[in-house]
């Protein structure tokens, strides 16, 4: 892991760094010198980062909840290079739409495929950010929708390490037999009038948890359109789960 800047602002150390060929952002409290719960984010798709809703998220995260946060670039995205074959599955799909087929289920493979990817390097990110003085080895949290959604599933299935996750803007098509594995507790996050994710496949999705704490965020909107006050419910919910 190499270090290659660090800045402060309002009580938030941000410190970014890679792992290999990872490109990472760590935030935390400014005076953090103890271990302390991690959040891991997962950015959603032609995002990065430090894409704007990450970054208000992580500092609230930080600021308010005393922990330390996590986010890296998928494949092909941020300071990433394109990746060829990501490419053409993304100019196929765009045609396939065009010509009439339902965008979810192209949506889904796609991030199965990515998923195979991220999941051991993510796990790879924590294992690196746990070795620091000032995270240690605490509790984990994943927070993740739409691409995070499709991407987290799986990590969380996978890494006994996340005690909590908010997932959501996400469908069962790809991800229905990685979250039957999942039995950490869980906020779900779903957008009623989602015009990505057919909302029946979000249902379905929820559903599929093996969670025996989980519960259902259900607004009206796009998307796109995910209401402020779902940060305050996370905020809340990781507050409750990781201490």
């Amino acid at each position: 892991m190499r270090f290659l800047s660090e800045t402060s602002s309002d009580g938030v150390r941000e410190q970014l760094f890679t792992l290999g060929d990872i490109p990472g952002v760590l935030w935390t409290p400014e005076d953090a010198v103890a271990t302390r719960p991690l959040v891991l984010m997962g950015h959603g798709g032609g995002q990065h980062k430090k894409a704007p809703g990450i970054l208000a998220r992580a500092r609230r995260f930080v600021i308010d909840g005393g922990f330390a946060v996590v986010a890296v670039d998928v494949p092909a995205h941020g300071d990433r290079p394109k990746v060829e074959e990501y490419d053409r599955i993304a100019t196929e799909n765009q045609a396939r739409v065009a010509a009439g087929e339902e965008l979810a289920p192209l949506i889904a493979g796609f991030q199965a495929l990515v998923a195979r990817q991220t999941v051991p390097e993510w796990r790879a990110v924590l294992d690196a950010v746990q070795q620091l003085e000032h995270v240690g080895a605490a509790p984990v949290g994943y927070w993740g929708v739409s691409l995070g959604c499709g991407l987290g599933v799986p990590f969380v299935a996978a890494e006994t390490r996340v005690r909590a996750a908010v997932l959501g803007l996400g469908g069962a098509l790809a991800s229905a037999e990685a979250a039957a594995r999942i039995n950490v507790p869980v906020e779900f996050l779903v957008q009623w009038d989602d015009e990505r994710v057919p909302r029946a496949q979000s249902l379905a999705l929820f559903d599929a948890l093996a969670s025996a704490e989980k519960t259902l965020h259900a607004n009206p909107g796009k998307h796109g359109e995910l209401p402020a006050f779902e940060l305050e419910s996370a905020l809340r919910f990781f507050a409750r789960h990781l201490g």
